[in-house]
């Protein structure tokens, strides 16, 4: 491993963390950051679709302070970790088992890093999808947290079947890495008024993450390529047909939800036995973002359940 840059003026990150370039299997190159300490195990972070580990410095804060070890990636596609598409602001993936060998390689940093052994999963949204094919796949986990996971994405009702038509017919015909329809090659935050946002309702957490793409704009990409899409209505529709796993499961979803599927989510939470959904009234897609009256009440629920052994 070498050591990959961390932008602690931006992160609000606690000190001590150390960012490593680490290549996967096939010869990808993507980052992974971790904080050694306490006595209480490795809590992973597996980001959404767009995010870096920068964007959970809070989170991160708030497992450091309560004992935990933390490591945190940036998916292939995203972040710093090397970019898949000729255009670089294109969030794409050639398929969604290709996020497996990130994991594969977030794990030996782990290991390489002396951190303790895992034990905790934090997964939001895309890393939600990914978190739960590594479960299936044998993830050695004891627990497992989800914000917001993408086990189907939400389409309004009139755009649906172009959706599915344009993403499986233009991989086809050479559209892979052309944006999705009605994405563009911005941040979601940089183009999106606060009050039309669909992530937080907290005006100070949506501005910082404004101030971070504008401090340092290597860290976003836009929106999804015609390819993503894809493979992301393909991954979801397994994903709804495999047994759930036998991991202690807390889930999250917010009332305001407009980005990842609700219905999909509460299948998949209705037949996992050892799991609790909790629904968080008025939050939108990022609960773990929000303001003080939110935050306490996921991270009330989060040390419940953290507590149980």
């Amino acid at each position: 491993m070498t050591q990959a840059p961390f932008f602690d003026d931006i992160a609000n990150a606690p000190k001590g963390g150390i960012a490593h370039w680490k290549t996967c299997k096939d010869g990808v190159r993507i980052r992974v950051a971790t904080w050694k300490s306490g006595t209480k195990g490795t809590v992973l972070i597996f980001p959404g679709r767009t995010e870096y580990i920068e964007k959970y410095g809070p989170t991160i804060q708030s497992f450091v302070d309560r004992g935990y070890s933390v490591a945190a990636i940036d998916w292939r596609g995203q972040g710093l970790a090397e970019r898949i598409a000729k255009n670089r602001q294109l969030g794409h993936v050639k398929h969604f088992h290709d996020y497996q060998m990130d994991v594969s390689a977030m794990l030996e940093v782990v290991e390489e890093a002396g951190l303790p052994k895992p034990e905790t999963l934090l997964a939001h949204s895309m890393g939600g999808n990914i978190a739960l094919r590594a479960l299936h796949n044998g993830l050695d986990i004891k627990k497992v947290i989800f914000s917001a996971p993408m086990w189907g994405i939400y389409i309004a009702p009139a755009l649906r079947v172009p959706a599915k038509l344009i993403s499986t017919i233009g991989p086809r015909i050479g559209f892979s890495q052309k944006f999705s329809p009605n994405t563009r090659s911005e941040n979601y935050v940089q183009i999106c008024d606060f009050a039309e946002n669909k992530l937080t309702n907290d005006k100070e957490t949506y501005d910082w993450m404004i101030r971070q793409l504008d401090a340092h704009p290597e860290l976003g990409i836009g929106g999804p390529s015609i390819n993503w899409l894809h493979q992301a209505f393909l991954e979801c529709a397994k994903l709804l047909m495999i047994p759930t796993p036998q991991q202690d499961c807390l889930c999250f979803l917010g009332s305001n939800e407009e980005i990842v599927h609700p219905r999909s989510l509460r299948h998949i939470m209705g037949k996992w036995e050892n799991a609790e959904l909790i629904d968080i009234q008025g939050a939108k897609h990022e609960p773990l973002m929000d303001g003080p009256e939110i935050l306490n009440q996921v991270w009330g629920n989060i040390d419940r359940f953290l507590a149980v052994q």
